[in-house]
């Protein structure tokens, strides 16, 4: 089993590869993969912010697209399955309901944006399903949301390099 911190397997792929990877793994999303991108694999921060976008953007496209017949296929047949969706989008709409009634579709970019646990692209895209703002909005405001997120990790991860 892959645990974030067993992160040897980045040294032996290319760095732009192991960037992309990193940001498509659910809670580590670009929090992590930017940080690792400049630190360990001496990545450029233009490439780092680059290849963490979008592979923190192609999960949330498949979450938007894929989560609803997965949830439905896997909950038919197994209690267990049907629980973990049951908890996990009781969960979601628990986090992201009072933002969205006050803030509407905006509050799904400031959810992404902020790149703290529990927030990011795939809980953000799990929301909007949830909420069934439509995929065309859900990608826009996701993306600017990752896009803005990129943007915060990137200086926060300078700023602690420099720092060090």
């Amino acid at each position: 089993i892959l645990t974030i911190m067993d992160l040897n397997w980045i040294n032996d792929i290319h760095p732009a590869l192991a960037t992309f990877l990193l940001a498509m793994l659910p809670i580590a999303e670009l929090r992590l993969s930017i940080p690792i991108a400049i630190g360990t694999l001496d990545m450029p921060l233009w490439q780092s912010y680059i290849f963490s976008v979008i592979g923190n953007y192609i999960p949330a496209v498949l979450i938007l697209y894929l989560i609803g017949p997965v949830s439905r296929f896997l909950s038919k047949d197994k209690k267990v399955f049907a629980k973990f969706f049951d908890w996990l989008f009781t969960r979601t709409r628990r986090k992201f309901d009072k933002k969205y009634k006050v803030w509407g579709n905006i509050a799904l970019l400031f959810f992404v944006a902020i790149p703290l646990p529990v927030t990011g692209a795939w809980t953000g895209a799990l929301a909007a399903w949830l909420f069934g703002i439509n995929k065309k909005d859900s990608l826009i405001y996701i993306g600017l949301g990752i896009l803005l997120a990129g943007f915060i990790v990137s200086l926060i991860s300078l700023g602690i390099f420099k720092f060090i």
